[in-house]
């Protein structure tokens, strides 16, 4: 099994136990070991430029299932999605010297990647598509991140089973060459169930890591105080690891 299909079937089988093993303090702790251990693997086996695998378009799939929020329905998301994303505004703030604000017309002036790649689902499911959006190292490096930021928060339109759903990634992963702010999918605009107008893709983490309906990018130098201190939606719900490198 190639290295990347093992970690990443290794990490749904760890996911998928999380719940019950994080009820006690002694999972907890077997928890962060075991994310400390895969990141640093994830690391040793990768240096910070190397790629996830890339396909032909020919490979893409027939369809792109969505997953997690699929229609938001609270807040002005109805209205911006009805107004085709016109109006919809995306904030680059925080630890950065000089906050953007950019329309989705902004964004599509960008310099622009595009990517055919896999998405790996912790609940065993994956599916090819190309991407297309401007790089987030291009959007940070022109807000010009202080030097006392260490993580990058995604802030999400959508309320999740009456939680709002946010993640986050360090500054590795945050300036691959790879991680992009998509806004198409297999050409075409990107669909409200795969998260328009803007979802991240961060192709060398599991599926959760890819936030959808992004309204936010904020530069922080610490996850503490940010949902319940985790990282992410999931991280703080169900003990999803932070760290979902494949």
């Amino acid at each position: 099994m190639k290295r990347r299909g093992f970690i990443a079937g290794l990490g749904a089988l760890w996911v998928a136990g999380c719940n019950k093993v994080a009820d006690s303090e002694t999972g907890s702790k077997l928890l962060s070991a075991a994310q400390d251990w895969h990141q640093g693997a994830h690391r040793l086996l990768n240096n910070r430029e190397a790629l996830a695998p890339e396909y032909p378009r020919s490979a893409i799939s027939p369809t792109f299932r969505g997953n997690g929020s699929t229609d938001p329905q609270n807040g002005d998301y109805p209205r911006h999605a009805a107004e085709g994303f016109a109006n919809w505004q995306l904030e680059v703030r925080g630890l950065v010297e000089t906050p953007m604000t950019y329309s989705l017309e902004n964004i599509r002036k960008l310099p622009q990647r595009t990517q055919v790649t896999r998405h790996d689902c912790v609940e065993g499911w994956s599916a090819i598509g190309e991407w297309t959006g401007p790089q987030l190292s291009l959007l940070l490096d022109a807000a010009k991140l202080k030097p006392e930021a260490k993580f990058i928060v995604f802030r999400c339109a959508d309320d999740y089973k009456g939680l709002r759903y946010y993640e986050s990634i360090d500054l590795i992963d945050a300036y691959h060459p790879q991680t992009i702010l998509a806004h198409q999918l297999n050409g075409e605009p990107l669909p409200i169930k795969n998260g328009a107008p803007y979802r991240m893709r961060i192709e060398r983490q599991l599926g959760y890591k890819h936030a959808k309906y992004v309204t936010a990018i904020e530069a922080v130098a610490s996850l503490e105080g940010i949902g319940d201190g985790k990282g992410g939606y999931w991280e703080d719900r169900s003990g999803y690891q932070w760290y979902g490198g494949i």
